[in-house]
């Protein structure tokens, strides 16, 4: 494929003398750019909820998100699973990243290993992929030889499979049971798809885990119940939360959460229900970890 054609490494019509702009009209111009991959990601919504629909049921079979990528590509995917742990209180075995070049691509640009389908290929298996994963293979260009083998050697194994491209007819989309295209055309800066493209990317992603730990009630109303207090900003968070959740004031939550043992779901029950920390934990467990279907099923709220 002759990459000049692709309208991510096209050059931008209205900054062919960047470099005589003023800094204000420079800056202005990458703000509007912006706004295209804004839009450019809200038409491509109902496949996100399609690939959603994919994740969230390969994390309540105990499956996993596996992000898969090269470069600022992968380096998204890779931002995007490290917040998940604390956010949504998941094992960071439960959404992970493949870069091509391994982890240390992450800091240092790994030459050549994106273009290595079969790099891809190795990466999956030592991960164990199979049919209760979702694959996410991001690639600006669509046509990253990583990620194509990668999306490729995932089906095969019988995994669900998501592309994500900002390119029409992308070569990935190809090899993805749902494939998302979010076309942001050339970047103001020729080639350079950290800027707008990694913006849409970066939503996309967002997207993915964000909607998919709601469906799977790692979320009570706008809240993250499920984090992780593990610093003194989360544990202020985690008091808010219970706070707010409960309707109740922080010297409450607090003692709640000291007797839940710092589970903010945990508190939240005990409190809306006056049931003891042993109690509200076995409403969970059997509401598969949904706070509203726990707070529903209790006796005490039916009374």
């Amino acid at each position: 494929m002759d990459l000049s054609l692709l309208g991510t490494e096209s050059p931008h019509s209205g900054t062919g003398e960047l470099d005589r702009l003023p800094v204000t009209d420079l800056l202005a111009l990458m703000n509007d750019a912006d706004g295209v991959a804004v839009r450019a990601v809200r038409a491509a919504l109902p496949a996100i909820a399609s690939a959603v629909d994919l994740v969230a049921a390969s994390l309540r079979q105990g499956g996993r998100l596996v992000y898969l990528g090269a470069g600022t590509s992968g380096r998204i995917g890779m931002l995007d699973a490290v917040e998940c742990p604390p956010t949504f209180g998941t094992d960071p075995a439960q959404v992970v990243t493949l870069l091509a070049g391994g982890p240390g691509a992450f800091t240092t640009a790994v030459e050549g290993a994106e273009d290595d389908p079969d790099g891809a290929v190795a990466d999956l298996d030592a991960l164990g992929i199979g049919p209760r994963d979702t694959v996410v293979g991001i690639a600006a260009s669509g046509r990253t030889p990583y990620v194509v083998g990668g999306l490729r050697h995932a089906r095969a194994l019988g995994a669900s499979t998501v592309s994500v491209a900002c390119n029409p007819e992308a070569p990935i989309s190809a090899h993805a049971d749902v494939p998302v295209e979010v076309v942001t055309g050339p970047e103001v800066l020729t080639g350079s798809t950290r800027l707008k493209a990694g913006t849409a990317q970066k939503l996309v992603c967002n997207m993915l885990s964000t909607a998919a730990m709601v469906q799977i009630g790692k979320v009570y109303g706008n809240l993250m119940v499920d984090l992780r207090p593990t610093n003194d900003k989360l544990r202020d968070r985690a008091r808010r939360i219970v706070a707010e959740a409960a309707h109740t004031d922080l010297a409450t939550a607090e003692q709640a959460l000291a007797a839940a043992g710092g589970h903010a779901k945990t508190a939240i029950i005990m409190l809306l229900t006056g049931s003891d920390a042993k109690q509200a934990d076995a409403l969970l467990a059997r509401s598969d970890g949904d706070v509203r279907t726990a707070v529903a099923a209790s006796p005490a709220d039916r009374a």
